[in-house]
């Protein structure tokens, strides 16, 4: 913390030689303190480029249709169609191996030496509890479980398990999981000696996973229709920009939540079929179809045509809007080491769009020893504020 010191006069005597010297003490003067708490109040949730969940959701009790609802958060796009397959990390799955329930239907096969082989429900009359594919350099071992781990076949590079497009269960360290599709050791480095499991699935089953983890499979159905067809847009133009990575998407909110065969609900299924291989396109191509929970009354400038800031009349006050959270001086210095005593806070530059101002596009943060200035964004990510619409107390 800064201080400031007067220095008293000092009276000296010398009475003998050799005697010490005698000072005064010095009177420090009141230390500069800045906040022991900050405040922050924000509006809406998440980044608030292109569709708004909670606005989507007020549009269409409104009544307006999925189609209304996705060329207002996607304007200057026209439809499109999309099928294939996507590859999803599973990234609940940390270890090296693949490891899969028995069940009817099952086959392995590998890659490399394109063999396939129907797993059986025994091996030498014994049980099986548990089939595995262990990564062995740019081979893979396919092993059984009975009451330890034995090798039953081994091939060229990676291999996979498949049910028919029935679900499959995954052993996993936080537990089971079911999917879709087929379930691949997936080389992520060129020896193969890293790899991850990769969910591959079709485009219409992967959205039976994905769209009731982004919205309540309960909200009003234009709404839900309306995800689904960002949702899939979304992950088609992820696909087609990662073409030589292992995989196109992970299952998480970084990329979109997926939580395969279990998260499936009724509802949600029908607005997948409803919006079948639909997409939004832009130059013939998918678009980078970017959604969050709330915009806060403001979409925000994407950086492409149809993702443009505009005001949104249907998405103010949602997702409990204003949120506010209070924070330790420490919580807010502990992002820069040396940093000492907050001393202030402020955001300097904001976009001029919404609540507040507008969006915080720099917030400067002043210490006792050096003074930083960052983006409303990464502040934002470092504190896990729901929203950079925000003003600081």
């Amino acid at each position: 913390m800064l201080i400031q010191r007067s220095t008293a006069s000092l009276f000296v005597t010398a009475s003998l030689v050799g005697t010490a010297l005698a000072a005064a003490p010095a009177q420090a003067a009141p230390e500069r303190r800045g906040p022991s708490t900050v405040t922050i109040t924000t509006t809406g949730w998440g980044h608030g480029k292109g569709l708004s969940q909670y606005g989507a959701r007020n549009r269409a009790r409104a009544g307006q249709s999925w189609q209304t609802i996705v060329r207002t958060y996607y304007p200057r796009t026209s439809w499109g169609r999309a099928t294939g397959h996507l590859r999803v990390q599973i990234t609940a799955d940390t270890t090296r191996d693949v490891i899969v329930r028995p069940r009817s239907g099952l086959t392995v096969r590998s890659l490399g030496s394109r063999k396939t082989w129907r797993v059986p429900a025994r091996v030498h009359g014994r049980k099986v509890i548990a089939w595995r594919i262990l990564p062995a350099g740019h081979r893979s071992k396919v092993q059984y479980k009975t009451r330890s781990w034995h090798t039953w076949h081994t091939g060229r590079g990676d291999a996979q398990f498949t049910a028919g497009g029935a679900p499959i269960v995954l052993q996993t360290p936080r537990g089971r999981a079911s999917y879709r599709g087929v379930l691949r050791s997936t080389s992520v480095n060129a020896s193969g000696t890293s790899r991850d499991t990769v969910n591959v699935v079709p485009v219409e089953a992967y959205l039976r996973g994905v769209v009731p983890r982004e919205v309540p499979a309960s909200w009003p159905a234009a709404a839900v229709r309306a995800q689904a067809v960002a949702a899939r847009t979304y992950a088609v133009s992820e696909r087609r920009a990662r073409t030589r990575a292992p995989y196109d998407l992970c299952d998480t909110a970084s990329c979109q939540v997926y939580g395969g065969f279990q998260a499936e609900q009724p509802q949600s299924d029908a607005a997948v079929r409803a919006t079948s291989r639909r997409v939004v396109l832009y130059g013939g191509r998918p678009v980078f179809a970017q959604f969050s929970s709330s915009n806060g009354g403001w979409s925000v400038d994407g950086g492409y045509p149809y993702l443009r800031a505009a005001e949104d009349r249907f998405d103010r006050g949602s997702a409990g809007d204003p949120t506010t959270r209070t924070f330790s001086a420490a919580a807010i210095t502990r992002n820069w080491s040396g940093m000492g005593d907050l001393v202030s806070i402020k955001v300097t530059v904001r976009d001029g769009r919404g609540p507040y101002g507008g969006r915080a596009r720099t917030v400067r943060v002043v210490g006792s020893n050096f003074t930083r200035t960052v983006s409303g964004d990464t502040f934002r990510s470092w504190l896990g504020l729901r929203s950079t619409l925000m003003r600081i107390t």
